[in-house]
Order: structure tokens, then sequence, then C-alpha cells
């Protein structure tokens, strides 16, 4: 097996557990990875993983010339911080360093703020996936996220099949795939940070977020006009959270139907992605071909950078 370099950032929250992290190393090591600034691990400063600058310069770094590029970017982890880097990155440097080079920048939650950015003002393709904590610190290990996170990062196309609700009918439409986590994506719109996708297989997740807040939502993508210019959208994992006596049967099947009859386009449910154990790596700038026939669900992958076996 070819060890392949795989740099840390922690553009968000801090690693609050070192056996965490620790197990998390130890996972990638064995997948084959040499894992390069650990560094990240330790920085602290308020509920943040470092200062902004310290954040900054750590993604800004790939942009360098005598930095060395390598085959995996990997988040630390979500939370919250993402957004006070945006305004910072240097978005032509690694434009011009990163876009020709097979390099895979991972992680979903927060982290889908820089993710969009860079499709936005870089044009980068990164991708939403699994993350050293949550996912290769798990005390129990996903195979199914492992497998699903070394088969996109070495082929240059990809299939991932699932169950669906079975109520979006039959589906076969092709288009630019983006999205993650839904706050974050709402949180975008009306700045430069949001890409201006027409056409496009838009997927979306979220956690702690109960029916209705959920609902709330994607009538902002609604209403301001952003799922009208999609081909589909696809709801991934949405876990985590509380109904109470007052929400009287409004439950998260009962709100997506809701949605269903104002939207105007299909809505597909039940992807394996999120803040659950078992979730696909989902280019973020891909092409995407999803097919839906009754309850099955097969989602085609092309068109994003991979390092080969």
């Amino acid at each position: 097996m070819t060890t392949k370099h795989l740099e840390l950032i922690a553009p968000s929250g801090y690693a609050p557990d070192a056996d965490v992290a620790t197990r998390g190393i130890e996972t990638l090591e064995r997948l084959g990875y040499r894992v390069g600034n650990r560094e990240a691990l330790a920085r602290r400063h308020l509920r943040f993983a470092g200062t902004d600058a310290e954040r900054v310069a750590e993604i800004n770094q790939l942009a360098q010339r005598d930095h060395p590029v390598p085959e995996v970017v990997l988040a630390v982890r979500g939370g919250y911080g993402a957004v006070h880097l945006l305004d910072h990155l240097d978005y032509e440097g690694l434009h011009r360093r990163l876009s020709g080079a097979p390099v895979a920048m991972i992680g979903h939650s927060d982290f889908t703020a820089v993710q969009l950015a860079l499709l936005a003002q870089a044009h980068l393709t990164t991708f939403a996936g699994p993350m050293l904590l949550a996912d290769f610190g798990a005390e129990t290990l996903s195979d199914f996220t492992v497998t699903q996170f070394q088969s996109v990062l070495q082929s240059p196309s990809h299939v991932a099949q699932w169950q669906a609700d079975g109520a979006s009918g039959d589906i076969d439409v092709a288009g630019t795939l983006w999205g993650g986590n839904l706050a974050m994506v709402c949180s975008l719109i009306g700045t430069r940070y949001l890409p201006q996708i027409e056409g496009g297989v838009l997927f979306v997740e979220d956690v702690n977020e109960p029916p209705y807040r959920v609902e709330r939502m994607l009538y902002q993508l609604h209403q301001s006009g952003i799922l009208a210019r999609q081909k589909a959208l696809v709801l991934g994992d949405f876990s985590q959270y509380r109904v109470t006596d007052y929400d009287n049967g409004y439950d998260m099947p009962t709100m997506i139907e809701s949605v269903r009859k104002v939207v105007g386009i299909p809505i597909v449910t039940d992807m394996p992605f999120g803040h659950c154990p078992d979730k696909l790596t989902l280019p973020v700038g891909g092409q995407a071909r999803l097919q839906a026939s009754g309850a099955e669900i097969t989602l085609t992958l092309t068109g994003y950078p991979y390092m080969g076996a």
C-alpha cells in the first residue's frame, strides 16, 4: 500500500478529547495515510481551534508554492467558526495551486461554509464526508463510511444506492451536486459565498433541528428562488431532534410531504449523509445523476478530483 499524505485542518471548533483524536489518527494510519499538521489538535482560543488568523493561515498555506500539496485535507471537526474565515481566504491562490491537483478537501457540518465559498470563489470541488473526530475517531468505526470514503477518493466515478420513502416518484436528472449542512447553506444566502448553481442537485442535512425549523430553512431556499433553479432536492440525515406535545403530530415525514406540495421539484429522502455514523462521501461541485424508481435511489458521481488506488 502506498502511503498518502493527509493534512489536518481545524477551521471551526477545537478538539476537546485527545484520546478521540489519537484514535482517529491511528485509524487513518491503518488506512495508509501519513497524518500531518497534528499541531492543529492542540490549538484552543475561546470556543475555536485557534485564532481567526491561525485558522485562516492553515488553509491559505495550501496556496503557497513552498508548501507540499497533500492528497487529502481533512477537517478535524465542525462546531462553529468557519464563517469567520470566509473574507480572508486566498481564493485566487487556492484556485491556482489546487485546481489542477488531485487533492481531496473533506469535511461536513460547519465546514460547509468553507466548501461552498471555495466552490463559489475558487471554483474548487471539495468533498462532504467524514471528519477526524466524529468519524475516524469513533469508538465503533463505520465500515460503510470508510468504504465510501476510500472508494470515492480512489476512482473517477462512484455509485451510491439507498432506500428512500418512495414518495418522490420516478426520477432521472443530472447536474452539479452541491450543498451540505442546511443551516450553513441558508446562512450564506445573499452573500458572494453561496454558489450560483443552475440545474443542480442540492443535498442538505442537519442535526438537533425539529421539523418546523427544518421547514423554515427549506422555505427560505424556496422563497429565495434557489430551489426552483435545481433539478432535485436530496434530504440526508436529520437526527437528534425532539418534538413536543405542541407539535401535535407535525413530525418530519409530515413536514416533508407538506414541502413537497410547494417547492415544485422532486424531493428524495433518507440519503445516508449527515451527523450519523454511516455517511457517503459526496463531491461538492462534482457531477451527479440522480435516479429514483419507487423507493430505490441511485446516485452516480463523476467529475471530481481523485488520487487513484
